[in-house]
């Protein structure tokens, strides 16, 4: 690993005027914030993004909106002032990336559009992240986390097949998104510093999920009879072992193939089922996989513990994993020693949260910035006279005026 303690952030210089809210968008900017860009996070008055009123909070001071906000300036504007947009116009003239993921148009009917954006600044790169799209016929449609995950065949695959579809209860489609948003930024810098030129990106949160279906489309469009993906419960109808097994203790998830099907008859101390007709290949077991079930369930059933029947498939290289609940994973020494669970100070919340780390390790950064987060309109006069030399005269004018808003400790 490098000695990197005096390098520059990797993305320091970038400046990202984040007009995002909620998750989806602002995903993307807590990530770049993670590398060191300078985001400036434009708010709509009187409240912010509406991210700030969820709980848990303490002090009136969201931590759902601590953990995806963190490192981020707060630009608070009212937009029925006239002098708004040619404000925000010229301060996306300084910089380098738009973020935003409002509703249908409401970016076009502001005139913070990519198509009027780019004419005043060129090298701009924009990126739009929405349920549906900004193109094809159900652009003008608005949707959440779960409308995602219901329109692009991941709920179909989730639940039991004789029950209705479930959906993951987690923002899965979000953030899935605002992964996809993150890498598409370094390569559209990278084409940028190539070829001098900005563009646009559109990133959807149905088609982050869509891209998710690893075999079903191409089973389901291309298999020789007609074949329709469908959600399969705890166990895979085809593949056995493969699914969710009821341990001594509560429940361990296995996943064998071929190359490692007899680990799992040596853990249990029946090597004799290796030869067993019934489970010879992948499509026996598969046919058999309630029987395979039922043995493995019973093996579990007289073992002391959850942990030797881990530790004992883990010595035959069998994949396995105990199903979590959150709070176990919170006090996980593997998410701990991978610095997935992350205290975070915050002055207003009143003592330090605790969120997901960053997913991402990176040699050239040993160490996670200690990023803060800022109140509605805290950083006005900041930002405006960094990034447009205001005076301060000229900064109190439209606070006086009402195109700048602030509410601290919020």
């Amino acid at each position: 690993m490098s000695n990197t303690t005096n390098a520059p952030a990797m993305l320091e210089g970038i400046r990202v005027i984040d007009f995002t809210q909620y998750v989806a968008g602002p995903t993307v900017t807590r990530m770049m914030a993670e590398l060191g860009a300078e985001i400036i996070k434009v708010e709509q008055a009187p409240g912010g993004d509406p991210a700030r009123g969820i709980p848990v909070t303490s002090n009136r001071r969201s931590a759902y909106y601590i953990q995806h906000n963190r490192g981020k300036q707060s630009l608070c504007v009212d937009y029925s002032k006239p002098e708004t947009i040619p404000l925000l116009q010229e301060l996306i003239k300084t910089a380098d990336i738009v973020v935003e993921n409002y509703g249908p148009n409401v970016m076009h009917k502001r005139s913070l559009d990519y198509s009027t954006l780019s004419e005043i600044h060129p090298g701009l790169i924009m990126l739009s992240v929405s349920a549906f799209g900004r193109t094809g016929p159900l652009s003008d449609r608005v949707g959440f986390d779960l409308i995602a995950q219901a329109f692009s065949g991941l709920m179909h695959m989730t639940g039991e097949p004789d029950g209705p579809p479930q959906f993951v209860n987690m923002a899965i489609a979000d953030v899935n998104a605002g992964v996809h948003g993150f890498a598409s930024l370094g390569y559209a810098l990278f084409h940028r510093e190539r070829t001098g030129r900005g563009q646009y990106i559109d990133i959807s949160m149905v088609d982050a999920l869509y891209h998710f279906h690893e075999a079903n489309v191409e089973l389901c469009a291309n298999g020789k009879s007609e074949f329709h993906p469908i959600r399969c419960g705890a166990h895979n109808k085809d593949l056995a072992p493969y699914g969710v097994f009821k341990s001594r203790d509560g429940w361990i998830a296995i996943l064998a193939g071929d190359r490692q099907w007899a680990g799992l008859p040596r853990a249990m101390g029946q090597p004799e089922l290796v030869e067993d007709v019934r489970f010879a290949d992948t499509r026996s077991r598969g046919k058999n996989h309630r029987a395979l079930v039922d043995l493995v369930e019973a093996w579990m059933a007289t073992q002391e513990n959850d942990q030797v029947i881990l530790d004992v498939l883990a010595k035959e290289r069998v994949p396995c994993a105990p199903v979590l609940s959150v709070a176990e994973t919170i006090e996980h020494p593997h998410f701990i020693a991978r610095d997935m669970v992350r205290k975070v100070p915050d002055d207003v919340f009143g003592r330090e949260v605790t969120i997901p780390g960053f997913p991402i390790k990176y040699s050239e950064i040993p160490q996670a910035p200690e990023l803060l987060t800022a109140s509605i309109g805290q950083n006005n006069a900041q930002v405006l006279k960094t990034c447009l030399d205001y005076s301060d005269e000229q900064v109190q004018d439209l606070t006086e005026k009402g195109v700048l808003r602030a509410k601290p400790n919020r």
